[in-house]
This record gives structure tokens, C-alpha cells and sequence, in this order.
């Protein structure tokens, strides 16, 4: 953790009864705590209609923490009191303009009593419909004005459920707020993995001279799921796994890999290197959305021994849905280091297992010379960086079994974060909340960013909305996703590398 020195302040969470909150907000700030990361003066405002009162929703809050805090084991007693003297709660109407004048009151008198100044952020965990009101409706109350201290927001995704309503939703924000003042959270973008892998490639000279299209052959990048849609049933059948995935934790990903070195690590410089890599994004011709875009849907299927139903059999879901639960697509970028280079970009619920990673696959070497292997086939190194679960990095080489001749093996080179004893390694909110507390905005999404974003994204889901004869391959609970999805790879022996939950495995069959 920076050990930048925090303003006192105070976070008000808008839906602070709902799971985001009990589950991952403060926990993560507890953990903030433990570590001294937090400002001496600090207090956090739940805001929502239920009838909460401080004790009740301190002993909830409790609750959350005991579950859910990576410090959990070592929680006692006192650590818990006195962090739950920080929290206090406000019952209002949050879609009602005049409620707000009672919270701008409430936050007078907590910062008049806590002397945490006015320095506010107001995190908004509430349905995405409230997301241009509140902000709204807190300016109506001159809570906008950093004349007097800073105001922030932070925004969860969805942020748009197109490029239109994305646009609109931008707009609106930016009636009442400055950019810097907004923070659209990413919570793929506050995982160590993810940004080390700005680390692994600027902060070595082996790496960076390979990463571009005269070494690498392609990319592929993959987040796996193995639950289905859980009780999100209803939000999901309107989302599908473009939205919920592609548009948002895919492409960012895409864009941390392929972007060009920024000018410093901070966040306009590599803020600016991100968009230039979505404006570079290849624009898919009707012929791209038939060919190079494949969408699936998971069906009943025996995993380990459990019946799991079909998605349309899901609660909240259309049964007649034809609703995307798995998206695999190659996708171009249009630019001097990457010209001809695919990426592949993969997501799916009901998987074998759960995993996220990037594949680097270097080209082979231009002559097979060990042409008599069995084991070994010449299609080019492997980087593999993985970001959940088994962090780490992985490279797969060539290496001589011992003995007569040549014969050559894949061997692995690798490094498990778990093997960083006695290193803490903090969960995606606790590194997101403490940089918004310091004014950090580099792994938060920049507005014109994720307009660039939903701008490649939208052509498809149009297409699919225009065409109902488009195929949405069944694909059994437990399987890697559709079948055809492995003829989207160049190269007659090439396929997906299938992960296993240890990143040194892999092969098609794991242990699950």
C-alpha cells in the first residue's frame, strides 16, 4: 500500500444495506484499518431506506467483516469496536431531491463532530437507475463544491447498458462535476495481478522488445466462471456476458496489454496510452460479427454428480431467453506495434473452473530442428500471467530430456505469489477505495475511455438484436463453452489453453 498521507474525510455509501457493501466495501475498509492506511479522522455514512438505525447496522456491518475481511482471523474484539465507531447510518428516500437536504445536515454535523473536514466521497452501490439522481441531487445541495474540501464520486458498473445511455449518463455527470472528480470502478483493475502486468512488461528488458507483432503470434485473454447466474437471474438476462464482461474487465485488460509505454506511472499518462488503444480497436465488418463472434448459452448437465439446470430453467430468466452466457471473439488492433496481430477474448459462466488470465503466444522458431517429438510441438513459448485464482506468472519453454538424441520436452518457468511469504496482498476494493481516498484516478476508467469502449462493443449488440437467425450455441454446464469456438484460432494444431486451478497445470482435462 502508497503510504501517501490521507486527508481526513468522510465516505458516504448510497446502498449501504445491500450485499456490495456487507460483503466487499467494508470489509475492505476494516482491512484499511488494520493496515493504519486510514486518516485519523474518518467515518463512514451508510445511506439507504431501510430502517437501519447506528447499533443495527454496526452489528451487520460486524457480521460482514467476520465473514468477509482478509484480516478477519486476527479481528478482535476492541479492533472491531473501535472501527465501529466510524460508522454511522442515515434512513432517507435516496430518489427524493428533498431528502438530501437532511443528509447534507447529517454530514455538517458528523464533520463538525469528527473534524473530518469537508472532504466527501459518495459511493454509489445502488441500482444503476439512481445513478444520474443522486449525483443530481447532491449538487442541488451544494455537494458538488470543492471549495471547501473535495468531492468525489464513485460509480459501479453497469456505467451505461449501451453507447447512447452511456453517453447520456457521462453527460449528466459532467453538468455538475469535473472529471477528477469522478471514479468509475473497474474492481478487475484493483487486482495486484492485473496491474503487474504493467510491471512485468515495462519493468523488464527481456519482455518489452518481444511485445509486438515480429515476436507474438497472438493473445488470448480469458475469464472463466464456474456458478451460473446465481439469483441475478433477472439483472443478467438483460445484461448478458458482453456487457457484464466484454465491454467493461475484458477490454480493459486487452488494453493494459497492448498499450505503448506510458510517459510516467501516473494516471494521465496511462490513462492516454489506454485510449489510444480503443481507438485503435479494428471496427468488425457484418462479416467480423458472422464469423469472428461466437455467443453460447449454458444447458442442464451432471457436474460432479450434480444435476445444474439450463440457463432459461435459471430463477428470473426468460424461458425463452436468448441471452448470451459465453462470448468468444478475435478482434484486430490497428496499429504500428500490433498490425495483424489477433487477440482473443474469451468469458463464460458454468465452466470448469474459475480463472482469469493472459496468454502471450510468442511465434514459433522459424525452423522445427527437433522435428522427431512426440511431446513437443513447435507452435512458439508461452507467457502466462495469471490473475486469479493461483496468482502469478507462468513461461512455458523448451528443455532437452536427458539422455541420448535430442529429445525435447515443455517445461514450466514460474512464480506463484503465494510464495512471497509474509506479504499481504490486498483485495481489488481495499487498493481501489484507499486510492480514491488519496485522489488516485489511475485504475479508475476515464469518461471518453469507456465511450471508445462501449462504441466498439455496440455494433454487436445491435447486430444481434437485428438478427434473430444469429446461432447462440448451447454449450453443457461443466464444458469449456461451445465447440466452435476453437475454430476462431489460426493454425491447424493451435487451440485456447485450457487452465486448471493451479497455474502450472493444463491440458483439457484438469482436476477440478
Amino acid at each position: 500500500m502508497g503510504k501517501e498521507k490521507v486527508k481526513n474525510q468522510l465516505l458516504v455509501i448510497f446502498g449501504a444495506s445491500g450485499d456490495l457493501t456487507y460483503r466487499k466495501l467494508v470489509p475492505a475498509l476494516y482491512d484499511l484499518y488494520k493496515q493504519d492506511a486510514l486518516p485519523e479522522n474518518f467515518a463512514i455514512l451508510g445511506v439507504a431506506r431501510s430502517s437501519f438505525t447506528d447499533e443495527s447496522f454496526r452489528e451487520k456491518m460486524e457480521d460482514g467483516i467476520r465473514h468477509f475481511a482478509s484480516k478477519r482471523e486476527e479481528a478482535t474484539v476492541e479492533d472491531i469496536e473501535a472501527f465501529n465507531k466510524k460508522l454511522f447510518y442515515l434512513s432517507i428516500n435516496t430518489d427524493e431531491a428533498g431528502d438530501y437536504a437532511i443528509l447534507k445536515k447529517k454530514l455538517d454535523e458528523l464533520s463538525e463532530e469528527l473534524n473530518t473536514g469537508k472532504n466527501y466521497i459518495f459511493y454509489l452501490s445502488t441500482p444503476p437507475a439512481l445513478y444520474p439522481l443522486v449525483p443530481k441531487y447532491l449538487a442541488e445541495q451544494g455537494l458538488n463544491d470543492e471549495g471547501d474540501g473535495f468531492k468525489r464520486i464513485i460509480i459501479e458498473k453497469p456505467f451505461g447498458t449501451d453507447l447512447k445511455s452511456a453517453i447520456a449518463l457521462n453527460k449528466s455527470l459532467l453538468e455538475d462535476y469535473e472529471e477528477e472528480q469522478i471514479y468509475r470502478i473497474d474492481h478487475y483493475l484493483g487486482k495486484e495481478t492485473v496491474q503487474n502486468m504493467l510491471v512485468t512488461r515495462f519493468a523488464n528488458g527481456i519482455y518489452e522488445p518481444l511485445w509486438n507483432r515480429n515476436y507474438i503470434h497472438h493473445i488470448e485473454i480469458t475469464a472463466a466462471e464456474n456458478i451460473g447466474v446465481e439469483n441475478r437471474g433477472s439483472y443478467y438476462d438483460n445484461s448478458g456476458a458482453m456487457r457484464d464482461m466484454v465491454q467493461n474487465h475484458l477490454l480493459q485488460l486487452l488494453a493494459l496489454v497492448a498499450m505503448e509505454p506510458p510517459m510516467a506511472i501516473d494516471a494521465d499518462a496511462i490513462r492516454n496510452e489506454k485510449m489510444k488503444v480503443f481507438q485503435a480497436l479494428r471496427p468488425l465488418t457484418q462479416d467480423d460479427l458472422k464469423v469472428n463472434i461466437i455467443r453460447g448459452q449454458y444447458t442442464e448437465a451432471h457436474v460432479r454428480g450434480k444435476l445444474l439446470p439450463a440457463y432459461r430453467d435459471e430463477k428470473g430468466v426468460d424461458a425463452n431467453s436468448r441471452t448470451e452466457t459465453y462470448v468468444a471473439m478475435k478482434v484486430f488492433i490497428d496499429n504500428w506495434r500490433w498490425a495483424g496481430v489477433p487477440f482473443y477474448i474469451r468469458t463464460g459462466k458454468r465452466l470448469p473452473i474459475r480463472a482469469s488470465e493472459v496468454v502471450i503466444h510468442f511465434r514459433p522458431t522459424p525452423q522445427s530442428l527437433f522435428i522427431d517429438n512426440d511431446e513437443f510441438r513447435n507452435d512458439g513459448n508461452r507467457l502466462i500471467l495469471r490473475i486469479q485464482p493461483d496468482e502469478g506468472i507462468l513461461l512455458k519453454t523448451g528443455m532437452k530430456v536427458p539422455g541420448r538424441g535430442y529429445q525435447v520436452k515443455e517445461v514450466n518457468m514460474d512464480f506463484h505469489y503465494n510464495q512471497l511469504h509474509n506479504t499481504y496482498l490486498p483485495e481489488a476494493y481495499e487498493r481501489l477505495l484507499l486510492d480514491c481516498m488519496i485522489g488516485d484516478q489511475t485504475l479508475y476508467i476515464r469518461g471518453d475511455a469507456l465511450e471508445q469502449a462501449w462504441k466498439f462493443v455496440q455494433p454487436i449488440l445491435d447486430y444481434w438484436g437485428e438478427n434473430e437467425d444469429v446461432p447462440l450455441y448451447g454449450y453443457p454446464s461443466g464444458s469449456w463453452g461451445p465447440s466452435v469456438a476453437d475454430d476462431l484460432i489460426e493454425g491447424a494444431a493451435m487451440t485456447w489453453r485450457y487452465p486448471c486451478k493451479n497455474l502450472s497445470d493444463d491440458g483439457i482435462y484438469c482436476e477440478l
